[in-house]
């Protein structure tokens, strides 16, 4: 996954796509999570190596559940846009870390009566810990281990004595439509995106209102590898926004884009020409094509050969 802005808000960390998720994944659309339940959990972890350096690991979204004011379960998420091997590991460690967590806050420093300042251990309740891999390729499934023991050499003997840690795994890509209609937050035109992309290759919007309009287009960006949804978060003013207009900004965006890369490309592809083949691209949901026909020449060509071949 690229890089992303701890500094913002992702569009999972809001409670109202947080507790979203959590219902379909795991309730099958059953409202069981409520927004006011939810209360954002500590994401990132230290830990010691290295002759006492201190290290840091970060999940993607974590938050805790709780049933009025008893803290029941702390549930995060981790985002992959390719099959992991180390996935188990990584759960693992965040889920061991979270436990760690649990252990430590059983000791409090306390000031006495005389003023001696001494640490006391109390236990407090411990609660489970969730984390699912949300997995958003859509050209092939998950084919990497899900259990701790498929990422380990293991010798055979030592194999009933290594717990056999597994991974809750849920491919978005390929949910059922009627899994992805039980959504109601941002996060169903996220999945719709991705189910439409594995099945017809291409992308046909709907016209529902995106809520959190910058948090979705920053995590499409990420998603997809895709720069554009980012671009055109700047240009769009109004508030409520689809994904028919978001891709519209695209197209236009991508038809000056594509003016500005014939111009540069010198004579011999006239801007009528270009101004098509971005309309078709772009129609056709075929964007990694428009992207790479701004810089490869060769590429370009055959485009124009393929889709508008009366213009040779």
């Amino acid at each position: 996954m690229g890089e992303k802005d701890i500094t913002e808000k992702t569009l999972e960390a809001y409670n109202d796509v947080f507790a979203d998720i959590i219902n379909v994944l795991l309730f099958n659309g059953k409202q069981t999570v409520k927004e006011n339940e939810l209360e954002d959990a500590i994401v990132r972890y230290h830990y010691k190596a290295d002759k006492g350096k201190l290290h840091e690991m970060e999940r993607d979204t974590a938050k805790y559940w709780k049933d009025s004011n008893i803290r029941i379960a702390c549930i995060g998420y981790e985002n992959q846009t390719a099959p992991d091997t180390d996935a188990p590991l990584r759960g693992a460690a965040y889920d061991g870390s979270e436990y760690r967590r649990q252990m430590l806050a059983d000791y409090e420093k306390i000031t006495d009566a005389d003023g001696i300042k001494k640490v006391i251990k109390k236990r407090k309740p411990r609660y489970p810990v969730i984390t699912l891999f949300l997995y958003f390729g859509y050209k092939k499934q998950w084919d990497k281990p899900l259990e701790l023991h498929g990422c380990l050499d293991i010798p055979e003997e030592l194999k009933p004595y290594v717990n056999n840690y597994k991974i809750n795994l849920f491919e978005i890509a390929y949910l059922t439509e009627e899994q992805v209609s039980l959504f109601k937050s941002d996060f169903r035109i996220v999945a719709d995106y991705f189910v439409q992309m594995r099945k017809n290759n291409h992308y046909v919007a709907k016209p529902e209102t995106i809520k959190h309009v910058h948090e979705l287009l920053e995590l499409m960006s990420v998603l997809t590898d895709d720069r554009r949804f980012m671009d055109v978060c700047g240009v769009i003013e109004k508030e409520d926004v689809n994904m028919c207009e978001v891709l519209d900004q695209i197209e236009n965006r991508g038809i000056e884009q594509g003016i500005k890369q014939g111009m540069e490309q010198g004579i011999g592809i006239g801007m009528d020409i270009i101004i098509k083949l971005s309309n078709i691209l772009v129609s056709a949901g075929r964007i990694d094509d428009l992207k790479r026909a701004e810089t490869d020449r060769p590429f370009l060509e055959e485009l124009i050969q393929e889709l508008l071949p009366e213009e040779k």
